[in-house]
């Protein structure tokens, strides 16, 4: 596989993880640099792991994993956009203390939801017999770097538009889910 390819896989996978980084923005509407660093540090690390399991785990657990890969994923996304969704949903927006998304269980719900697929790509990977840690660390850097633009792009519609954007998030998640579970199910 030359890098090319690999950098098409990379960027293929961070669609997810940026999709997600541009409603936690919205949702947090300021994040801090601490925020962005969570978040794209966890995001990065996890599609860096993902594919390395995968490979790791090769051909006897394949069909296992593809059978329920894209239902864990949607379940995960559709907790999380759930959860979004109720919140926006909540009166007195000023003055409620809402859930940090780059903190605790949610940024590893959102971590694992983000990089379910690259545990696949590392599956294949291992049937093609080739080796893993090159594309493995790509796709993680890659991963990182579009969670960050996703949130800052994600920052400043948060910025304008508030709760709407965070209800928008919310069902962005699930869209993201259904799109897994939909994609899965259709082939």
């Amino acid at each position: 596989m030359n890098f090319l390819t690999i950098i098409g896989i990379a960027f293929g996978l961070a669609m997810d993880a940026f999709a997600v980084a541009i409603a936690v923005g919205s949702r947090l509407e300021k994040p801090a640099f601490r925020q962005y660093f969570r978040l794209s540090f966890h995001f990065g690390l996890f599609q860096f792991m993902m594919p390395i399991i995968g490979w790791c785990a090769g051909n006897q657990v394949a069909r296992f994993i593809q059978n329920w890969d894209h239902w864990v994923a949607f379940g995960l996304l559709l907790f999380v956009g759930g959860k979004m969704i109720l919140e926006s949903r909540r009166k007195g927006e000023q003055n409620i203390e809402r859930a940090d998304p780059t903190r605790k269980w949610s940024l590893m719900l959102l971590s694992i939801a983000t990089s379910i697929d690259a545990l696949a790509v590392g599956l294949s990977i291992s049937m093609l017999n080739m080796a893993i840690l090159n594309a493995s660390i790509t796709i993680g850097i890659v991963a990182a770097m579009m969670t960050a633009i996703g949130m800052f792009f994600g920052r400043g519609l948060g910025v304008r538009f508030g709760k709407r954007m965070e209800l928008l998030g919310g069902v962005i998640l699930i869209a993201i889910g259904v799109r897994i579970l939909i994609g899965h199910l259709a082939a």
